[in-house]
């Protein structure tokens, strides 16, 4: 059973902040940037991109709620995020890849940047929902 961590007040103040970040990502998603997201879907994955932005957008939706009202669980949202940041990383790599501009990334040195935020996103999640604690405390 996975428990939760004990977390600090700017640990808190970090993951509700995500959540809000990731509620504005998908409400982007579902309206303002959908064309600049469908962009970023590589050309291998075998759905209609529209498809694919609508329904990373709701997904993206729901970990913003978990992240900022779901404390009780924290943990398992914040592994799950970051799994989450992990499968849409392949979109980063293909903007970059196929120097498709958007979300202001115009130049390929912009999109090799990017690529760098990922990881940081990903510890994010991890630390400010306590899960990087308890997955290094279960690794000991």
């Amino acid at each position: 059973m996975m428990k939760n961590v004990h977390t600090s007040k700017i640990q808190t103040g970090f993951r509700i902040l995500l959540g809000l970040m990731m509620l504005m990502a998908g409400i982007g998603h579902l309206t303002f940037q959908r064309g600049e997201f469908q962009a970023q879907v590589p050309d291998w994955i075998p759905l209609s991109k529209d498809i694919v932005v609508i329904a990373s957008g709701v997904v993206e939706i729901s970990f913003g709620l978990l992240m900022v009202f779901l404390a009780k669980h924290k943990v398992k949202v914040g592994i799950v995020l970051a799994i989450f940041y992990i499968l849409i990383f392949p979109g980063n790599i293909a903007q970059y890849i196929n120097g498709i501009d958007a979300f202001g990334l115009d130049t390929d040195r912009k999109r090799l940047i990017r690529l760098f935020f990922q990881p940081v996103l990903i510890l994010w999640a991890l630390w400010s929902t306590g899960a990087l604690k308890y997955l290094l405390k279960k690794k000991n």
